[in-house]
Formats: structure tokens, sequence, C-alpha cells
């Protein structure tokens, strides 16, 4: 150890929290995480009753499946992963990545098994991880505003749709 690295020493990364400002409560957070987790248990067991075959598309979706597995274990349950150095890193960084992009990513996963190889093996084993990404879809999407706010901005269109219509047939006459 030379003697700069004495007098810094490497600060340990923090986990990173996530941000308060992606519009999710705890429970649809939670619900994501849930949804993840069971996603990969069945995309893992799915993809080993894929590979049982001697159909090489059913091979590689299932080998897909479980990789699928993997990832949303790393990304969603990284103390499912405590043998693997880097697993809480990787799960910082997940937890970094807007609601939309965790949506694309998981949804992207899920499709590929099942255009390798359409079955109901994969059409089952995926559908949780497909699912999981569309709850990180929805979340992207925002919350719903209140019923008070969307009245008035129908009643602003309707002014306006009003005021064109009067002012074209003026033009008319």
């Amino acid at each position: 150890m030379s003697s700069q690295d004495e007098q810094f020493p490497a600060a340990a990364p923090e986990p990173a929290a996530p941000s308060a400002d992606d519009g999710m409560t705890w429970w649809y957070r939670w619900l994501c995480r849930i949804a993840g987790v069971v996603g990969g248990v069945s995309c893992a067991f799915a993809g080993l009753w894929n590979c049982v075959t001697i159909n090489p598309l059913n091979i590689a979706a299932g080998v897909w499946m479980m990789l699928n597995a993997f990832v949303l274990f790393l990304c969603e349950a990284p103390f499912c992963c405590q043998f693997i150095e880097f697993a809480n890193a990787v799960s910082a960084r997940a937890d970094r990545l807007r609601s939309w992009q965790k949506a694309a990513f998981y949804c992207g996963m899920a499709v590929v098994p099942v255009m390798l190889s359409l079955t109901l093996t994969t059409l089952f084993g995926n559908a949780i991880a497909f699912a999981t990404g569309v709850l990180y879809g929805l979340s992207a999407l925002g919350k719903k505003g209140d019923a008070i706010s969307y009245a008035r901005i129908h009643q602003q269109q309707k002014q306006m749709d009003e005021e064109k219509l009067t002012g074209s047939l003026e033009g008319q006459a």
C-alpha cells in the first residue's frame, strides 16, 4: 500500500436510496419487488423445464429464461444472491434507473424467449416477469389526477371549442 492510499482510505460506497420523486408509494414499490422475485422464480422453473428437450430453440429459450431469473433476482432481491460479490452494486444501479427504463428492460427480457420458442411453458414462465415490467411501466405514467382538475380542463376545452365555432361562423357571415 502506498503512502497516498494510507492517507486517503477508499470510502465504502453507500447504497443508493430510491429517489423520492419517482412517484411510487412504499407499498407499490414492494409490490413491484415481490412481483420481480415471483417472476424470477417462475422464469427459473419454466426455463429449467424448457431445457429438458432436444429442440435447440427450446433449450435456448430455457437458458434465456434462467438468465432472466438471475437478472430479476440480482436487481430486485440482491439478498438472494449474497454469494455474488457485485450483487449489491448491481441492485443499487438498478434502483437508480427510472421506472420506464426498468419497464422496458424487464418486458424486453421477457419477450425474447417467447420469440425464440412460442410454447405454453415460455408464455406462462415469462408472464409474471412481463407483468413486473408492466407494473414499473404503470408507475412511470404517474399518479392519476383529481376530478376537479379534469373538470376544469374539460370546461376550458369546451369554452375554446365554442369560441372557435362562433369565430368561424362569424367569418362566414
